[in-house]
């Protein structure tokens, strides 16, 4: 009778961390379709909607401040647009390699791998990955507007929130419907209607104290607070990290339930 092989160790615990990582990095940046959506549909989705707007003023609505803002309707749809694009590529890049690797996560604990190790691992990656989508449609923008410095920065801000936001949408998508079609319908309506409700360009709501309730509106107003009315609204920022925080509980707690060891 043949001596069986001993059972695959996952190594020193110290090293498991940035293995960990290395994996979840490479499952959500390896997404071909996001890189195409990214190179060119950023630019062209900036281009239809900044061309659709105009450039005729419109009101717009700080709530820290209760100022009502005479904006560009063109430079304010340029920020939603922003918004959006980030939504949909973050959202749909974490979702994807979240449920894809779910199987696999679950055998790196079957091996020996902490379930917090796997837990850090995701929320660095979704952060770094989130962040690099909110860097390039920031600079992206640059092609069809140039505001201040301090405005440009503003603009990043929000998009890197937002982008934190769906990308921890995105994960707790990822471990808890059962279809593709599902995690993708949910992310790309939702984005859909919580940024372009912020816009009140075509949108008599927009100004209405009911889009307090909604994940884009913190990073919304601090983009346009900081782009028109040079104040750094940063209460809302931190309310988009709410948005984004509670999101990450919520999915980790099911990840970490969808990952046990039921063999222990």
């Amino acid at each position: 009778m043949p001596t069986p092989e001993p059972a695959t160790h996952p190594g020193p615990r110290y090293g498991q961390f940035p293995t960990a990582l290395r994996f979840s990095v490479r499952d959500q940046t390896r997404n071909r379709l996001a890189g195409l959506l990214l190179g060119v549909f950023v630019p062209l989705w900036y281009l239809v909607m900044t061309a659709m707007a105009g450039g005729e003023p419109l009101d717009f609505k700080l709530y820290a401040t209760g100022e009502v803002l005479r904006v560009d309707a063109g430079h304010l749809t340029l920020i939603t647009a922003g918004l959006n694009c980030v939504t949909m590529i973050a959202g749909f890049v974490v979702f994807d390699a979240v449920r894809k690797s779910l199987a696999f996560d679950r055998r790196l604990v079957f091996a020996g791998y902490r379930q917090s190790t796997l837990i850090g691992a995701k929320t660095l990656a979704v952060a770094a990955v989130a962040t690099g989508i909110a860097l390039y449609t920031a600079l992206a923008a640059l092609l069809f507007w140039r505001p201040a410095v301090g405005a440009w920065f503003g603009l990043l801000a929000g998009f890197t929130v937002i982008a934190l936001t769906y990308g921890a949408l995105g994960l707790l998508l990822g471990v808890l419907v059962k279809r593709d079609l599902e995690g993708f319908f949910l992310i790309i309506m939702g984005g859909l209607m919580d940024t372009f409700l912020q816009n009140p360009l075509g949108n008599p709501l927009a100004n209405e104290p009911i889009l307090q309730w909604f994940p884009s509106f913190g990073p919304m107003q601090f983009a346009a607070g900081d782009a028109f009315g040079d104040t750094a609204l940063w209460g809302h920022l931190g309310l988009g990290l709410a948005w984004a925080a509670g999101f990450s509980a919520v999915g980790l707690v099911i990840f970490r339930f969808r990952t046990r060891d039921r063999t222990r």
